[in-house]
């Protein structure tokens, strides 16, 4: 178990003066500001925090692209409504529709199988492999033959961490190529579906109120993890039994109020907050605006194709809330590059920054020619990212994307499994036919045409420039996508599973349209990812020298260093808090369920349901209800620093009780991704009192509230 790791040299003293609300923290890194929690008032040791193996960070777990905890000893997990989309989606249908009805297993024999998508990971082990990684390499070695050596060595530590199967082993790059930590997680395989909430409360307001303040929102949804009787993780059985997580999270309804310190600790996603002036230009004036144009033409198309069909809406129900949440936040980057010229901050930035490098002795261990050299790597990457969004738009096919893996995984596995290509080794196997069984939840073939043969036509308008290297005398007309359906079975689960573990010979002799079409297309598609090799390469030789420099920089002003998001484990802090987002209007920091009655409308997306309705017309508040709001809180905001992934995670309050989820962001603080300014920056969470105030009086979920530890306002303690 990780209980410390010895803070890199370069970031050592850079923590005097951090800022409360901004910084996703490593758990090491935390004792380094225990004077910033204390400061604010949690009461928890930051040398606590720092060890895995204790509480709280013992009971925060990942969804493998959201964030969850433990809150029972019998391996129930909470975490957002949204992230348990899937799992809720894979078991409706439009005659038991849970995702408009909701579902509550009273029983555990009736949970249903989460489906070999719905992962539970464990962070166990963490720790610094970057002399591994990067010791020795030598300074000739071209763009490509460096990323191939580098990403040898990861395989190799992956391999090593693996030896047990029971987990999950990663080595991310920290600071963009700076450090290398290897990553082990359990991984649990059989995970159900608990109970999830009516979409009327899990997405209400829809995705009109997606990033909006005020929010009346029940974004939560309960799973459990299932091993085997060993106690170890187990493919799905009936025979399973719940997994006796080691912890879990003490439930807390006792509130927040204005003020109040939080810890939020999850799986953030990616962030940019280290990105150059060009690479924000380029952005905010061309890749980020077609990529909202491209994002609405396929929802029309998806739309249009699934009109009028119950069974098509929710196939792809899952498809499209997806895609939606991506254009939300997408558009809301743009809106605020135009409500505040970030790139013209980050100018006198780095401008400040060159001036600093510039000056004798601040170029230590770094190349003469670096900032040249930053510049002609990352123009690179720019250009090169144009060809590759054209691709993905001409390629926009689902049955396309299973030929290309099946091809791809067949001439992979000719390979030694240490020379694969990630994503290919025999470790990815089981996660691939994860993938295409999924997709029989998830795809009607007319759909899947209307999409390929819509995005083909909107890549034929594309600029010539933009188009990939002979891919167009490759590419099927429009008017000709019919025939590949007819003449193709990959949209049968069986038969798209029996491809796997074929050689490549057999996909040269397939009569499959598909199939055919993917051998076609594969040296096209190899061209662009050996570009991309050679250029990653180049930015990972570059960029570490020049965020070496930038720490060193950041050091000698006393601000905090902390590396940018990238789906592992991290802690942030801050306080409730409202917020300014113009002049003379100030919002939050709670919503309450008198706002859900403002809103209701009793039609899609603001339709709440009538127990719910009725609940709070008779003011059945009980013990939730908030001794100052005079009501039951249903969202507030905080000043945590979170982005996507942090979707799930768990809100603490000062002793490490759990107090909310992290579900969103207001729509001011999408640039927070690229620019963290914290008069505007607020994360949005459902308050727990909701939650459990709707397991209680709406859906009457009573053996979930029996099975959780809750600890109640002490003067209506035993009500």
């Amino acid at each position: 178990m990780l209980k410390s790791i010895a803070l890199p040299v370069a970031l050592l003293g850079v923590f005097a003066t951090a800022n409360a609300d901004e910084g996703q923290w490593q758990p090491y890194q935390l004792p380094q500001l225990s004077s910033e929690l204390k400061r604010i008032g949690i009461t928890i040791p930051a040398e606590k925090l720092a060890d895995l193996s204790k509480h709280p960070m013992s009971a925060i777990v990942s969804l493998g692209g959201c964030s969850a905890s433990f809150v029972s000893g019998d391996g129930l997990v909470v975490t957002n409504h949204h992230c348990a989309y899937g799992a809720i989606q894979r078991n409706s249908t439009a005659e038991k529709n849970y995702i408009v009805n909701g579902f509550l297993a009273k029983t555990r024999d009736a949970e249903l199988p989460g489906g070999p998508n719905t992962l539970v990971y464990v962070t166990e082990k963490v720790e610094n492999v970057t002399d591994r990684v990067l010791k020795g390499l030598s300074p000739t070695l071209s763009g490509f033959e460096r990323h191939e050596e580098v990403q040898n060595r990861i395989k190799a530590l992956t391999a090593e961490c693996e030896t047990d199967k029971a987990y999950r082993c990663s080595v991310p790059s920290f600071h963009r190529g700076l450090e290398y930590y290897r990553i082990r997680q359990l991984m649990i395989r059989d995970v159900r579906l608990v109970y999830a909430p009516s979409d009327m409360i899990g997405n209400f307001g829809g995705d009109v109120d997606n990033f909006e303040w005020p929010r009346q929102t029940g974004d939560y949804s309960f799973l459990r993890a299932y091993v085997g009787k060993d106690g170890r993780p187990a493919d799905p059985s009936p025979d399973n039994v719940p997994y006796k997580s080691k912890d879990f999270l003490v439930v807390s309804a006792e509130g927040l109020k204005n003020g109040d310190p939080i810890l939020l600790a999850g799986y953030p996603g990616r962030t940019s907050r280290y990105k150059l002036p060009s690479e924000i230009r380029f952005a905010r004036d061309a890749n980020f605006p077609v990529r909202v144009a491209e994002m609405h033409a396929d929802l029309a198309v998806i739309a249009a194709a699934t009109k009028g069909n119950a069974a098509q809406d929710v196939r792809y129900a899952s498809v499209v809330k997806g895609i939606n949440n991506v254009l939300k936040k997408t558009q809301g980057l743009l809106d605020g590059f135009a409500r505040k010229d970030i790139a013209a901050i980050k100018d006198v930035q780095d401008a400040e920054f060159r001036a600093w490098f510039n000056k004798p002795g601040n170029q230590k261990d770094v190349s003469p020619t670096l900032l040249a050299d930053l510049d002609a790597a990352i123009a690179a990457d720019m250009a090169l990212s144009e060809p590759e969004f054209a691709w993905s738009v001409a390629g926009n096919s689902d049955l396309l994307k299973t030929a290309r893996t099946l091809y791809r995984l067949a001439l992979e596995s000719a390979k030694p499994d240490a020379r694969r290509e990630t994503g290919y080794q025999q470790r990815d196997v089981s996660f691939i036919k994860a993938r295409l069984t999924r997709l029989e939840q998830s795809y009607v073939g007319s759909v899947d045409e209307a999409r390929f043969a819509a995005g083909l036509q909107r890549y034929q308008k594309m600029a010539a420039k933009m188009h990939p290297q002979g891919l167009d005398a490759l590419l099927p007309e429009p008017g000709a996508i019919g025939a590949l359906y007819k003449q193709s079975e990959l949209g049968e689960t069986a038969k798209r599973l029996a491809w796997i573990g074929k050689d490549a010979a057999a996909f040269a002799k397939s009569d499959d349209a598909f199939i055919k079409l993917a051998v076609k297309l594969h040296d096209v598609t190899m061209a662009l990812e050996n570009r991309r090799k050679e250029i990653d390469g180049n930015l990972e030789r570059i960029i570490p020298q020049y965020m070496s420099a930038v720490i060193a920089w950041k050091k000698s002003q006393g601000k905090p260093v902390y590396a940018d998001a990238n789906s592992t484990l991290r802690v942030t802090f801050g306080t409730v808090a409202p917020y300014s987002p113009r002049d003379g209007v100030v919002k939050g920091p709670f919503t309450t369920v008198e706002g859900i009655v403002e809103k209701h409308t009793a039609a899609e997306p603001f339709n709440a349901p009538k127990p719910l309705l009725d609940a709070v017309k008779a003011k059945r508040y009980g013990v939730f209800k908030d001794p100052v709001l005079n009501t039951v809180p249903v969202n507030f905001l905080s000043s945590a620093d979170t982005t996507g992934g942090n979707s799930g995670s768990a809100v603490m309050n000062k002793r490490g009780e759990l107090v909310g989820l992290n579900f969103d962001s207001t729509y001011e603080s999408v640039t927070k991704d690229w620019y963290f300014d914290s008069d505007i920056t607020r994360a949005i969470h459902v308050d727990i009192r909701y939650m459990l105030w709707v397991m209680k009086e709406v859906d009457h979920a009573d053996n979930l509230l029996k099975e959780m530890t809750i600890k109640y306002p002490r003067k209506q303690a035993g009500k």
